[in-house]
């Protein structure tokens, strides 16, 4: 494994398009549900442990090879009832190929492209493209939990001029909760062989599906989603 490769995908500055989402996070700002670091932190709590943990199982069980990777997105779609978030994972999915394709071209990369011109879920990708750098079902989870808090936090410094030191704080007080998304989503996916994709998690967050909803309808709005 190339732990190199690890910091390149997890890197923010990597051209996977997730500075222009908020995660929900603009929509819960709006709503007031997040007013400062002690709200952010609860709501990545909440995120992380809800689609994160969902997005960090589908990644690690693409990046294991655990199932088809049409299968995986077709569980991703089955997993986020709310058409604006299944389109923005799609969105994601599609920037993050693209940067993928560029820097670890893959055989594997170029198959899944093909078959999802329009972008497969972010997750999907996320996870075939850690396979590709050469990474495991580990390396995989451990980024799809880390982008789940780490978007609603950088998008919390800009909305609410937040402190970033505040919001890196954050960051490093989610790192338990962190631990124990990657380890239930790397079990989860090492079950998928046995049992199917129904051992992945289904966590579900109506609130984000909700706020993902209206967010999407709003006429100006600072992210994507």
């Amino acid at each position: 494994m190339s732990r190199a490769a690890l910091l390149i995908l997890a890197d923010g500055r990597f051209p996977a398009g997730g500075h222009a989402h908020s995660g929900g996070a603009e929509a819960a700002v709006k709503a007031g549900r997040v007013t400062g670091a002690p709200s952010l932190e609860d709501f990545c709590r909440g995120r992380l442990h809800t689609t994160g943990l969902v997005s960090a199982g589908l990644a690690a069980a693409a990046a294991l090879g655990a199932a088809d990777p049409a299968a995986l997105d077709e569980a991703a779609d089955a997993r986020t009832p709310s058409l604006a978030l299944r389109t923005a994972a799609r969105k994601l999915g599609r920037q993050l190929m693209r940067a993928a394709r560029a820097t670890w071209p893959s055989p594997e990369l170029d198959a899944l492209a093909r078959a999802f011109p329009k972008g497969a879920h972010q997750p999907v990708v996320l996870g075939a493209t850690a396979r590709a750098a050469g990474l495991g079902p580990a390396d995989a989870a451990y980024c799809a939990a880390y982008e789940t808090v780490s978007g609603p936090a950088t998008a919390v410094v800009r909305l609410l001029s937040l402190d970033p030191f505040e919001a890196t704080a954050v960051l490093a007080r989610l790192g338990d909760d962190m631990d124990q998304v990657a380890a239930a989503a790397v079990r989860a996916a090492h079950r998928v062989p046995g049992e199917g994709l129904h051992a992945l998690p289904a966590a579900s967050a109506p609130l984000l599906e909700i706020g993902g909803e209206a967010h999407a309808a709003w006429p100006v709005r600072l992210f994507a989603s």
